[in-house]
């Protein structure tokens, strides 16, 4: 019996993350001019953007169903694995609650099946560098107890610093008035975002422009991160590198910072945010019994 850690493609990990553990990543749905596809199985980041750009089709996302879930968690069961899956945000999608339902739906045909499904309150890179730290973790030889108390500790002190360019998209999903739209488009207004004690997103601050933006979350990293030069930090992007590459190279320079969870934000985020947007995640607080296993 082995113990396996899952998670879904909200998670954005990268496809180099995937085939190094060979790690299982559930496909969130979406639906592009009323055609279901896969993220990161059917459609990919690339295509997905231009799609997105075009501005003629009709684009939507739904999170992952029971039944879905079901033929994901089924093998397990029947190999008689014990699973962990690092699951997307309740204060996002409702992945959890139809998660929980299938593996409920699982356990009457195979009562003994082991499953902890964790709401990570966390979204794309946030949970995807918990999933990069928990796999490095079980590799270095971490036990199950040990990783199942990471898992939690890395969810409840991970933070998100993220921005976007473009507000259509916010406005668009209902997460921005059409007041703060229509103001934030003449103005040049960027909206500082975080992931809140609920697992929501949450803006809690504007600024001017879009360099001033990405100063603004770089200097939230040195405000609230803790052991910086020690961490594994996340870091992703839609479709602008160039910015991308920056924030890199100044987490690096103010914070010494040089382990780096590198990520492309998929469909399943992307869709409601746009091709422009730029985050970093890391934790606000570290623990050695952790960190050594990291190093």
């Amino acid at each position: 019996m082995a113990f396996v850690i899952i998670t879904d493609s909200a998670s954005d990990v990268s496809e180099s993350l995937i085939k190094e553990y060979n790690l299982h990543v559930i496909p969130t749905p979406v639906t592009i001019d009323g055609k279901d596809y896969f993220d990161g199985v059917t459609v990919f980041p690339d295509k997905f953007y231009e799609l997105q750009a075009e501005g003629s089709h009709e684009i939507k996302t739904y999170h992952i169903n029971q039944f879905m879930f079901h033929q994901n968690f089924l093998p397990y069961a029947e190999r008689g694995d014990e699973v962990l899956y690092i699951c997307f945000s309740t204060g996002i999608a409702g992945t959890f609650n139809a998660a929980t339902l299938a593996y409920e739906q699982v356990q009457e045909e195979y009562p003994d099946f082991k499953m902890t499904i964790l709401d990570t309150k966390c979204a794309s890179v946030g949970y995807g560098l918990v999933v990069a730290k928990l796999l490095k973790m079980q590799k270095e030889g971490a036990s199950k107890e040990l990783l199942l108390e990471a898992a939690q500790y890395f969810c409840e002190h991970m933070e998100h610093a993220v921005t976007v360019v473009e507000l259509d998209y916010l406005f668009k999903g209902g997460r921005l008035s059409k007041t703060s739209f229509l103001a934030g488009t003449v103005l040049d207004i960027k909206p500082i975002i975080i992931v809140d004690e609920n697992g929501s997103l949450k803006a809690v601050e504007k600024v001017r422009g879009w360099k001033k933006a990405q100063k603004r979350i770089l200097d939230m990293v040195g405000e609230k991160g803790k052991n910086l030069s020690e961490q594994m930090v996340g870091i992703c992007y839609g479709t602008d590198k160039e910015s991308y590459d920056y924030i890199k190279e100044q987490l690096t320079e103010r914070y010494g910072i040089t382990k780096f969870v590198e990520e492309r934000v998929g469909c399943a985020i992307g869709a409601h945010t746009g091709p422009g947007i730029l985050g970093i995640t890391f934790l606000n607080e570290t623990d050695e019994k952790y960190e050594k296993y990291l190093k």
